[in-house]
């Protein structure tokens, strides 16, 4: 094996999600693809047009020279106008030419993911002509492609997942920018702590402390008095960090203790994916 070992968890998730997506769409009838699924503005075409798109420019290809219509009403950023590129251009292709398109993309990313050797420090691209380093790439894709997943069983009434591979590279992400989120964006004061507890498929509790300069870190040890605790199932969890779905909508779902202000503070900056 030429993978390195901090890369090769990565790679494992992402073809754990990927195998399933094609498996997904691979019986869809031409209808199907233009379903609505969770991703605004996106179709199933649209958001299997993005996992080629950008499994390509991980390959290596050149991006598309295509204009973009003016009406994408969801397009309002650089970064979403970007995306939306590698989307667009394939709007008005038939299911039989995207799954094509997917199996082939499938089998050059995995070819060249198993014959890695470059270290995990190694320079690659990344969007809008940015570098990144080559295990936040993997790190990403596998989150991407995870997330993508889910939208499209969501789409399908298809559930499953939840606990893949993926799921907990999606958790370590999400924990990794809370600290952010509770103590930047939703302004909780200095000398408190927050906890999150959250069931389901995936479990976990964590504690965000935000010191006395407003710094916050995050860590599995249990807080004797929070400001505030918020409880809710993963699915619910991992909808709202990627903006699928606002709070208000899963109420029902979620149990918030403590300071009800800095809860819901909390929640409606809990988005985190752009």
């Amino acid at each position: 094996m030429t993978v390195h070992p901090s890369l090769q968890p990565y790679a494992d998730a992402w073809t754990h999600s990927i195998e399933a997506i094609s498996e997904l769409v691979g019986p869809l009838v031409e209808g199907e693809w233009n379903r609505a699924t969770p991703c605004p503005g996106w179709s199933i075409r649209d958001i299997v047009s993005h996992i080629i798109g950008v499994e390509c420019e991980q390959l290596g290809d050149p991006r598309p020279i295509h204009t973009l219509p003016r009406d994408l009403y969801h397009v309002q950023t650089e970064h979403q106008r970007y995306m939306e590129m590698q989307v667009d251009v394939r709007r008005h292709h038939t299911g039989p030419e995207m799954t094509a398109d997917l199996e082939y993309t499938i089998i050059r990313r995995a070819r060249q993911l198993r014959n890695e050797n470059r270290q995990p420090e190694t320079k690659v691209r990344a969007p809008l002509g940015a570098e990144t380093t080559l295990e936040l790439a993997l790190r990403m894709r596998a989150f991407d492609i995870w997330v993508h997943e889910q939208d499209l069983r969501t789409a399908l009434n298809r559930p499953g997942n939840l606990d893949s591979p993926g799921a907990y590279v999606a958790r370590d992400n999400f924990l990794a920018v809370l600290p952010k989120v509770v103590a930047k964006d939703a302004g909780a004061p200095p000398n408190s702590a927050v906890v999150f507890d959250i069931h389901g498929p995936v479990e976990f509790m964590r504690t965000v402390r935000i010191d006395a300069d407003g710094h916050g870190t995050v860590d599995g040890a249990p807080s004797l008095g929070p400001l505030a605790t918020i409880v809710m199932d993963w699915e619910t969890y991992f909808r709202l960090a990627t903006g699928r779905v606002r709070a208000a909508a899963v109420a029902d779902r979620i149990k918030a203790e403590g300071d009800q202000d800095l809860a819901a503070a909390i929640l409606r900056e809990f988005a985190v994916t752009p």
